[in-house]
């Protein structure tokens, strides 16, 4: 044990090795470390963009966590993972912090990759406690004398996948399964009056619960009485927990439920730890925490700094102010077809301010709905809303989609109903990772019979495509557009068509859509300047592709296709088939995503994956050579 650490004194983290030091701290020392902690994750955030308020939250329940537990024997799963980074701090990457989201730097989310503390990947809600459950029972085939902890926000819970692992885990009395509830929002179990905060006092002790387990047994022991007294106190004891504290659907579901316990005292944390590990068997604890704990800008609008980019630290304020992004412009112009037609609907699964959809909620409360995190609910809810006539809008992040592929064939496709996506974060976001990079929508959406997808290159685009998908168009129709504002250098005349060439004559032809037609346009822009002429080929409409596209396209000697998305299964893909049953013998290549694309910003990205304007002029030059025309 370091001195300083054995003296009592203020400790730092770079005094320490750990987690291993952790459990030898004070209180005092505790209270320190949290402070320096707080102002490293407001320091670091600022710079690199993320996850605040929920980490300021967490710093007192993060501490107690590695102090009461011995990972990386104990397993804690981070729900959703945006939460982590103290977890992160504590377990050796303090030092890498800095690099927090950058590309070659720590991740935002855990990652088994990255350290052995990180017990399981996570980007996407509502799974810890069935990978818990898991965990604790191959823990159990193994003879292990270990923990699995599944740490869940409050939001996450309206996601179904929790009460499927729930109804599970609760079955087996035998697991070391701690399920702890973040609640930084909502009330779960009712609390009412002095007695009730005395009896959940009480019943959090491990003197307590180990008191109430000896006189079991030693009633149990009696015979022919002691069975049966025993069962009758219990039915006495639950009566009058029920009539005071109320019943809670955890207990229903098999777990022993202690709290709520305040997420920011460290003591009371550790009493309430102590007793659920002491149980071994399912315990669900309720723990009670302020989202920006420590930071008044984020304790005051905790919503603005769960996902923030850059800020200035004293006044709070971003960095770059973006007035419009895809999200906004799509968002304003929703809301106002939806004012003179009232068949329109919005949808959300708890993100209605990242998918824009904030402005509709305030002008049309009463056709809008946030379903919470429950993407497939809200496919098929948008079905149900369908059958009946209505248009719904289910604005979704392109990974959450992903959740929600059986009801959108099963519950949208093959009853031909008329549902739109407005796919948000299509293609690269950057400094999310891989869990959260949008490359499978195509692929996805491709693959399921009558789909229809468009894809916008600018802001005109989006608002075409979006009436086109409400009107145009029938059964299951996406508008995918990429996360932040448009960049938009060629020519906005072509923006209102679904296809378009730009020719000059040339034997070489660039195809993409998306934001990837602007680079590929600067790419065009640059070859022509050394005297490489290319024709330009933006798809909008990319699927299904129209007869007119590979006709055309069998007049080039070398055709190029630059696309945002995976590969297989891809509208680059399905091109390429077309025009081999046309018998095109020229030369067709294509550049898109293959495997999981780690964090970095999006220009560094899209760079790696060869799909920067200038990655893509290397890429015909190599191809098509300087002699080319």
């Amino acid at each position: 044990m370091k001195e300083s650490i054995k003296n009592g004194e203020k400790v730092t983290l770079g005094e320490l090795t750990l987690p291993e030091d952790l459990k030898d701290l004070t209180y005092k020392q505790c209270r320190y470390l949290c402070g320096e902690i707080r102002a490293l994750l407001i320091s670091t955030v600022s710079k690199t963009g993320g996850h605040l308020a929920s980490n300021l939250g967490v710093v007192e329940l993060t501490l107690a966590l590695h102090r009461n537990f011995r990972s990386p024997d104990d397993k804690i799963i981070w729900d959703v993972g945006h939460q982590s980074y103290v977890h992160k701090i504590l377990t050796g990457r303090a030092d890498r912090f800095s690099t927090l989201r950058q590309k070659g730097g720590i991740s935002g989310f855990p990652k088994p990759e990255e350290s052995e503390h990180d017990s399981f990947i996570s980007g996407h809600s509502s799974t810890s406690v069935s990978v818990a459950c898991g965990i604790a029972e191959a823990m159990k085939m193994q003879h292990k004398d270990s923990y699995a902890v599944a740490v869940i926000g409050d939001g996450a819970m309206t996601g179904g996948m929790f009460y499927e692992g729930m109804n599970n885990a609760g079955k087996d009395h035998n697991t070391n399964l701690i399920v702890i509830l973040n609640d930084n929002d909502m009330s779960i179990s009712k609390s009412v009056g002095a007695l009730s905060k005395y009896l959940i006092r009480l019943r959090n002790k491990e003197s307590y619960l180990e008191t109430k387990r000896r006189v079991e047994r030693n009633l149990k022991k009696l015979p022919i009485v002691g069975a049966p007294v025993a069962k009758g106190i219990k039915n006495v004891k639950d009566s009058v927990k029920n009539s005071i504290l109320d019943s809670n659907m955890f207990e229903d579901m098999g777990f022993v439920y202690l709290g709520p316990v305040d997420g920011h005292d460290l003591a009371e944390l550790e009493e309430v730890i102590h007793s659920a590990k002491s149980l071994h068997q399912p315990v669900f604890i309720h723990v009670r925490t302020v989202k920006g704990k420590g930071y008044l800008p984020a304790e005051k609008n905790p919503g603005e700094y769960h996902g923030i980019s850059k800020f200035d630290i004293v006044t709070g304020n971003p960095e770059v102010s973006v007035d419009e992004c895809y999200s906004t412009v799509f968002g304003k112009e929703l809301a106002d077809i939806a004012e003179q037609d009232d068949r329109i609907c919005a949808i959300t699964a708890a993100m209605k301010y990242g998918t824009g959809l904030q402005f509709f909620a305030s002008r049309i409360p009463s056709r809008f709905f946030d379903v919470g995190i429950a993407e497939q609910h809200a496919v098929t809810f948008a079905g149900g809303l369908a059958s009946m006539g209505q248009i719904p809008v289910f604005a979704v992040y392109s990974t959450f989609l992903q959740r929600a592929y059986d009801q959108l064939v099963h519950d949208v496709a093959i009853g031909k109903l008329h549902v739109v996506l407005a796919v948000d974060r299509a293609g690269i976001v950057g400094e999310d990772g891989e869990t959260h990079q949008g490359l499978m929508d195509v692929p996805m959406l491709t693959s399921i019979p009558g789909s229809e997808i468009y894809s916008p290159a600018c802001y005109d685009e989006l608002k075409m495509c979006l009436k086109k998908a409400l009107y145009a168009t029938k059964g299951l129709t996406a508008v995918r557009y990429p996360r932040g504002a448009e960049q938009v250098e060629f020519d906005r005349s072509c923006a209102n068509t679904e296809h378009s060439f730009q020719c000059s004559g040339s034997s070489i032809l660039i195809v993409s859509y998306g934001r990837l037609y602007n680079e590929a346009y600067k790419a065009q822009k640059e070859l022509k300047a050394e005297g490489i002429e290319c024709d330009l080929l933006k798809l909008t409409k990319i699927y299904p592709i129209s007869s007119e596209i590979p006709a055309e396209m069998m007049k080039y000697s070398k055709v190029v296709f630059f696309e945002e998305s995976f590969g297989c299964g891809s509208i680059s893909e399905i091109v390429g088939e077309l025009l081999a049953e046309r018998g095109y013998t020229g030369d067709y290549s294509r550049v898109t995503a293959e495997g999981f694309v780690k964090q970095a910003s999006a220009k560094e990205c899209l760079d790696q994956l060869g799909m920067s304007s200038r990655k893509m002029a290397e890429h015909i030059r190599r191809r098509c050579g300087n002699g080319e025309a």
